[in-house]
Order: structure tokens, then sequence, then C-alpha cells
């Protein structure tokens, strides 16, 4: 193996971790995934890991449902700089209009790393939210949503966004998308991360 495959592959192992450990509820273990600085993105927060960590464990005690799977990364290493994309699906469970629903969108982790003191670890993560649709549990549930409010959120995850709205988050209206200049803004910021240049938050 060459070193720049072990260190895509010490990548990877994080991404994997990140998602086992965050869905599972491992937080001392979860921590271990980022560096100190480290900020998370999401549709419905935008800060510090540790912050991340707390509202997550808010949400759970009001059985807030968010769930992760992942599918293939492409990982570039630059030195002690990696940029990882790897595809992933959010499921989130919860009622909708009354109607107990799964929304699930489709898109990509964009994630920042860095290798300090021999150690990886994540110091930005940003998705990019592709698709997504939304499935009662029950098939012969009536679900009728508010179409003009649906139609005000972005394309790529207007359900989600519906969905967390309706429950008390407020969502941030601008998060990268499959296409578009907020997404080609987010390939430059990681290729300018590879460069050595500092990360523009």
């Amino acid at each position: 193996m060459d070193h720049t495959m072990e260190q895509q592959l010490r990548v990877r192992q994080l991404v994997e971790n990140w998602a086992v450990w965050r869905d599972a509820g491992l937080w001392d273990r979860f921590r271990t995934v980022w560096h100190a600085d480290g900020v998370m993105m999401a549709t419905w927060f935008q800060g510090p890991y540790e912050e991340f960590i707390r509202v997550t464990i808010e949400g759970w005690n009001k059985d807030v449902s968010i769930l992760h799977f992942l599918g293939g990364s492409s990982i570039d290493v630059q030195g002690e700089r990696a940029i990882a994309q790897t595809k992933m699906m959010i499921s989130q469970r919860g009622p909708v209009e009354g109607v107990l629903c799964d929304v699930v969108c489709t898109g990509r982790f964009y994630d920042f790393f860095e290798l300090r003191q021999d150690r990886w670890g994540l110091v930005h993560r940003q998705p990019i939210y592709e698709k997504d649709r939304i499935d009662p549990l029950d098939p012969s549930a009536t679900l009728k949503l508010d179409a003009e409010a649906l139609s005000q959120f972005p394309e790529g995850y207007r359900h989600l966004a519906y969905i967390q709205t309706r429950i008390g988050y407020k969502v941030k209206m601008d998060m990268p998308q499959l296409k578009g200049p907020i997404v080609e803004d987010l390939y430059l910021r990681g290729a300018d991360w590879l460069a050595g240049k500092p990360l523009q938050r």
C-alpha cells in the first residue's frame, strides 16, 4: 500500500466512525473524529462540534430521530490536508401534518480534514443536499402538505426543511445543492484548502 492510499483509508475510517458513533450516541468516541476547532454545518445547525453534540442530545430527548447511511467516498490528499466527498443519505422520522413520515435526503458529505501531530481530524463538515422525498409510514395514509410553504424551501432539501421547520428548527436556506454557485464556491474552498490556504468558513 502506498502512502497516499494509507492516508485515504485513515480519513475514510473517520468518515465511517462519524456516522456510526453519532447515530449510536457514542459521544466520547464521536469527539475523537474532530479536531478541537471542528465545525459542523447542517440544515438545522451550524457551529462548533461540541455544540452540535449538545443540541443533538437535546433533540434525542425530544424524540427527534435523524440517522445517516454512507455510500462511496472520493478522497483527495495533499500533504497534511484532505478533502473527502462521501455519498450519504439522511433519514429523519417524525410527524408531518399529523402523519408519521420518513424524510430521506440524498447527498454528499464534503469534509475538510487535516493531519495534526500524526492524527487526522475533521475540521469542517459541509453536507451537499442533492434531492429528497417524504414517505408516510402508513402507505394508506393521506398526507397533505402546505404547497406554498414547501415551494419556499431549496429544491435539494425541500421536504427535509419542511419537517424540520414544523418541529421548531430554523433551517439555513443557502446550503449547497447538486448544482449552482453555492456548491461551486464550496469546491473552490476545497481546492484552496488542499493548496494550503486558510479555511474560509
